[in-house]
């Protein structure tokens, strides 16, 4: 069997009208796009949530190839006065900073919302701390043992064999099991990343994430400038290339940067310099936005040089020399021509 062709390029164009729709549902309040929808599937319905901003939706949107030039700068814009914003290191970081509960604030259920369910009372009553654990202070915990909302469908499974409690169990179960995730947030966890410091931690910025921006902004500079867009906006898409690329490592001295800032490193934990050297991810796009910035790209076939986000202080303005120590340890030197 075959597919007409017309059925194929329609079926894609349909696919397509939805994606550019839900992307552009995504857009917050504050300018910047979600990067991650949580759906939440109950009996006959269906609810969407969001998690917090992360510079991967920005840079995601960025790469889309769905914003206009007017609306890239303008998102730049947004991230720049946002909490994504590190203002020590000049850069991004992932998500913004935040403080941990500590341990003492965790798992508490107030009374008032455990003591309006009949079953809870009755286990209290029944001096019952298979499910719920109330404190000298008169607040609940959820049995510590529980690792996740299954751990409490099973007990409120093993309470629902008894006679007494069966009916209670059937009436309460959607409700305890609505707390749960209320008090433990599950369905929003983000694994490691929300829950410890340094590499794609809290308060860290991670350099690949940082250069991918980078090479996003830049193809949102040469979409502005192919498409004959405002020159006032292309020459902000450039501007803001160039703010991002300042906080990029070899930019920066050696105080700020915390290591060599011509080495690559992997991340920057918060109140600390570099850390990790390695060829990490973000070398490829420093390679590619290097190109790029030459104006170095391929057109039907043919390597042309075309430097529109070229500054000129990437040229000589008059003959220099460069002065460097060979592999053998020799001292050599280059004669640099001015341009």
């Amino acid at each position: 069997a075959s597919t007409d062709r017309a059925e194929v390029l329609a079926l894609l164009d349909l696919a397509l009208a939805y994606v550019d729709q839900t992307l552009r549902a995504n857009r917050r309040d504050d300018g910047l796009f979600h990067a991650y929808n949580i759906l939440q599937l109950r009996p006959g319905a269906a609810g969407v949530g969001r998690l917090y901003e992360m510079l991967e939706g920005q840079v995601a949107i960025l790469s889309a190839g769905l914003l206009s030039s007017d609306e890239a700068a303008a998102l730049l814009q947004s991230l720049r006065a946002s909490a994504l914003y590190r203002a020590d290191q000049h850069s991004y970081i992932l998500y913004p900073d935040r403080e941990l509960p500590g341990f003492l604030a965790k798992n508490n259920v107030p009374a008032a919302l455990a003591e309006e369910l009949p079953l809870v009372r009755r286990l209290v009553e029944r001096n019952d701390r298979s499910l719920l654990v109330r404190d000298e202070n008169g607040v609940y915990h959820f049995n510590g043992a529980f690792r996740n909302a299954q751990g409490v469908a099973d007990a409120l499974a093993q309470l629902r064999r008894d006679p007494e409690l069966t009916a209670l169990v059937d009436a309460d179960t959607p409700r305890l099991l609505d707390l749960f995730e209320a008090i433990f947030h599950h369905a929003s966890f983000t694994g490691r990343s929300g829950t410890f410091f340094a590499f794609e931690g809290l308060g860290s910025i991670y350099w690949h994430m940082v250069s991918k921006l980078l090479l996003a902004v830049q193809e949102n500079f040469w979409q502005a400038h192919d498409g004959g867009a405002n020159p006032a906006i292309t020459a902000e898409l450039a501007a803001a290339y160039y703010d991002i690329r300042a906080g990029i490592g070899f930019n920066k001295p050696p105080a700020v940067y915390g290591a060599f800032p011509t080495d690559p490193y992997s991340h920057t934990p918060k109140g600390q310099g570099a850390k990790q050297p390695g060829m990490t991810g973000q070398v490829k796009e420093e390679i590619l936005t290097r190109f790029g910035e030459l104006g170095v790209r391929v057109e039907e076939g043919a390597i042309v040089f075309e430097p529109a986000l070229l500054r000129a202080q990437e040229l000589f303005a008059e003959a220099s020399t460069f002065d460097y120590v060979d592999v053998t340890g020799a001292t050599q030197s280059l004669a640099m021509p001015a341009g």
